[in-house]
């Protein structure tokens, strides 16, 4: 883990703010892991400037609490969501992500740009695709 600490993945203002203890089990920590060595680290390498990570791991209780999915990645330590400071860095970053072809399970340009949910797990299935 070169440019990220596992600190970025657990730290959540809404889970101060309502007392939730978001701390990985080891599993979880070990899937985070795997995001940033095959996909956060090697991405931010090539991008050359920050990458802030927004959301990463979520016990289930908040998870529930920012109205998560019930079978998100992000429990799991496999997923998170990131920007690079503006929807057209974002763009950008989306362009190189693809370039790179990195093991990416599910890459989700959210909300045109707004952020990027990435995923890294067992399945590799190299889905890119939008939401709204």
């Amino acid at each position: 883990m070169k440019h990220f600490t596992i600190q970025e993945f657990t730290h959540s203002a809404t889970a101060q703010r309502l007392g939730i203890a978001n701390v990985p089990p080891p599993a979880a920590e070990a899937a985070l892991r795997r995001l940033v060595e095959q996909v956060l680290d090697p991405l931010r390498e090539v991008w050359g400037r920050p990458i802030k990570v927004t959301s990463g791991y979520r016990c289930p209780e908040l998870n529930k609490a920012v109205g998560g999915v019930p079978q998100s990645q992000h429990m799991a330590g496999e997923a998170a969501d990131v920007t690079a400071g503006s929807p057209q860095l974002n763009a950008q970053l989306w362009s190189l992500l693809q370039q790179l072809n990195l093991p990416i399970d599910q890459a989700i340009n959210e909300r045109g740009y707004a952020w990027l949910h990435l995923s890294c797990g067992p399945r590799d299935r190299r889905r890119y695709f939008a939401a709204p």
